[in-house]
């Protein structure tokens, strides 16, 4: 990828704000003068940034969501990765981080739930010391998005301005709204009861059965063309999205918040 991973004598970063960094970005971004505002130009891909430093450990990210487009399915991807993006040929970025940088790269990313981070919403995303990574939008649940992250060199926050998400601002501790408001409520546990039908005129059946409607979406790769019960099941028995062969990480209802595990706040600390 013309990229190198950055060994352990560059853990030391200095303690500005984060910003996005200035080249190493996908080919429809655009950032503002100040480095705070990343806005996707066209299309729906093309769209990674990377931070300007390495987080520090049980450093949060925050960001605000300036701009939703509708059209496309999916949006905002979240994460971390061990490529410095200081020695990253931004040429050579693949089109998205899941799964393309994910594969190439040592990156743990994912996307966030479909219609969770819209317009206004801001969004938290970090990794706790057992190398999970979590989101959190507004003072919502925390959400586990991935799990063994390695933290035994500097860790890259990366972003995907895909799809739905179309400009981002990261957020300085003194203008976030909600620093001090994360919340702990109890987690939401996969199972495998059927979902409830979303509250929705239009209906998509199942491209297994033909018969239920279309009622989830797969982590990561965000299809959501299946039923709860044939989504469950695929995830038990392959665990490969059918469409696409992603791996599946967890399935989530496609409207509203997320099955997959997440953890208590004492479980996370």
């Amino acid at each position: 990828m013309g990229a190198q991973i950055c060994s352990q004598a560059d853990a030391e970063a200095p303690r500005e704000a984060l910003r996005f960094h200035a080249t190493a970005m996908g080919a429809q971004v655009r950032l503002d003068v100040q480095r705070r505002t990343a806005r996707r130009r066209a299309t729906f891909h093309d769209g990674i940034v990377f931070s300007q430093r390495p987080v520090r450990r049980g450093e949060r990210v925050a960001l605000r969501v300036l701009c939703h487009e509708h059209g496309w399915f999916g949006g905002l991807r979240v994460g971390f990765t061990r490529l410095d993006p200081a020695r990253l040929s931004a040429p050579s970025l693949p089109p998205f981080v899941c799964p393309d940088l994910e594969q190439q790269s040592p990156t743990w990313a994912a996307m966030l739930p479909n219609g969770c981070a819209l317009a206004g919403d801001v969004v938290h995303f970090w990794v706790n010391c057992q190398g999970r990574l979590f989101a959190q939008v507004n003072a919502g649940p925390w959400l586990l998005l991935r799990k063994g992250v390695l933290m035994d060199a500097p860790l890259w926050a990366v972003m995907d301005v895909y799809g739905t998400t179309k400009a981002i601002e990261l957020l300085d501790e003194a203008m976030d709204p909600t620093a001090s408001a994360f919340s702990t409520t109890m987690p939401w546990i996969l199972s495998d009861e059927t979902l409830p039908e979303p509250k929705a005129t239009a209906r998509e059946d199942c491209a297994i059965c033909f018969h239920q409607a279309a009622n989830t979406c797969l982590v990561p790769c965000g299809h959501t063309h299946f039923c709860s019960s044939c989504a469950l099941r695929v995830f038990k028995d392959t665990a490969k999205c059918p469409l696409c062969r992603w791996e599946i990480k967890a399935v989530a209802p496609a409207w509203g918040l997320p099955l997959w595990a997440l953890e208590t706040a004492s479980q996370c600390r």
